[in-house]
């Protein structure tokens, strides 16, 4: 008798899973759609009208990230509806710090052994994202790699892309000396220093991720899984209302070079630290880990996800309208044109 030859399915790619897969996200693909979709998923591109009705001169901003190390908590504690929205917070919050509203999502989800419902709940993740951000999820990609990946194993990344009238683009270019700073608090450590807190905290320190830790009150997988905030409900709707200058997310890097990246030349910019109110998360990597102050502002957020940058004229304005969308808004400091980077002090 012929004995049965290799096939792709052997090889460890599944087929039929994909196609499962395929099947079980449709339901969170179609409640992130927008009027200007013109297909669903199953094409071999996306198809997006741009209402060009809507500008004069629309500039498209893009912007592509991924989770990092985060996703090692997520399999440790087999917890996958979460980072999918981490996924999407990253992408658009870039886009948005140049004033854009986000419009489309593309995700790319790369795995070992594809396994339909752990696929789903990513996708249900990115969905949950898209509509927090109000864009519709139009595509992707899932690859099932055997042998580069273990079979628990996953990656992601994302890719967004905004919109905005080409005048109202926001670039930081007109920032001037005296211009204020106000931050909006993350929800924790985001998606950024997760290889030094996993180090400091998994490894150094021994904690168990389902062990409840009084500092934080909560068990220290449901802190290091919480979502990264996303940021564009409460930010789009205030640039009609006041004149924002520059914005900038504060991922990998932290408050001072993020900020840094939108500074025009000669210009820095002081930062008082007794502003911030610094996360109880934060304080146990630092105390746990005795890492110095300076590597956690570079490496963490801190507790502060967003900054705008306005004139001191506009920052009361600001300041309210923000307070009335349920932000908790404060300002931590000023451009200046005495330092030629950000000082945190």
């Amino acid at each position: 008798m012929e004995k049965p030859g290799l096939s792709y399915k052997k090889a460890g790619v599944d087929i039929d899973a994909a196609n499962k897969s395929v099947d079980m996200i449709k339901k969170w693909v179609d409640m992130t759609k927008r009027h200007e979709v013109l297909a669903g998923i199953g094409s071999f591109g996306g198809f997006f009208a741009l209402d060009t009705s809507k500008y004069k001169e629309p500039v498209l901003v893009s912007g592509t990230d991924g989770v990092g190390t985060k996703l090692k908590i997520a399999q440790m504690m087999g917890i996958h509806d979460t980072v999918g929205l981490d996924l999407v917070a990253m992408c658009v919050n870039d886009i948005l710090a140049h004033g854009a509203e986000p419009l489309f999502f593309l995700d790319y989800i790369a795995t070992g052994k594809l396994d339909p419902l752990q696929i789903e709940l990513l996708v249900k993740g990115i969905s949950q994202g898209c509509l927090e951000a109000g864009c519709s999820l139009i595509g992707g990609e899932t690859a099932e790699m055997p042998g580069f990946y273990r079979e628990n194993e996953y990656d992601l990344a994302g890719f967004a892309v905004g919109v905005v009238e080409r005048s109202c683009l926001i670039d930081g270019h007109s920032i001037a000396d005296g211009d204020v700073l106000i931050a909006l608090p993350s929800s924790g450590i985001h998606s950024n220093g997760y290889s030094l807190a996993r180090k400091v905290l998994l490894e150094e320190a021994g904690l168990g991720l389902r062990q409840y830790i009084q500092e934080i009150k909560k068990t220290l997988g449901e802190e290091l899984l919480t979502p990264t905030r996303i940021y564009v409900k409460a930010v789009l709707p205030l640039l009609e209302e006041v004149e924002i200058k520059g914005m900038a997310h504060i991922t990998g890097g932290g408050i001072a070079e993020n900020l840094q990246r939108i500074l025009p030349e000669k210009l820095g910019a002081i930062i008082d630290r007794a502003l911030i109110e610094v996360k109880p998360i934060f304080k146990l990597i630092q105390k746990m880990g005795q890492v110095q102050d300076e590597e956690m502002f570079r490496t963490f957020n801190m507790g502060i996800g967003f900054l705008l940058v306005v004139s001191r004229q506009e920052c009361e304005r600001a300041l309210n309208y923000l307070h009335t969308r349920g932000e908790k808004p404060i300002v931590i400091g000023k451009v200046s044109s005495a330092v030629e980077r950000v000082i945190i002090k």
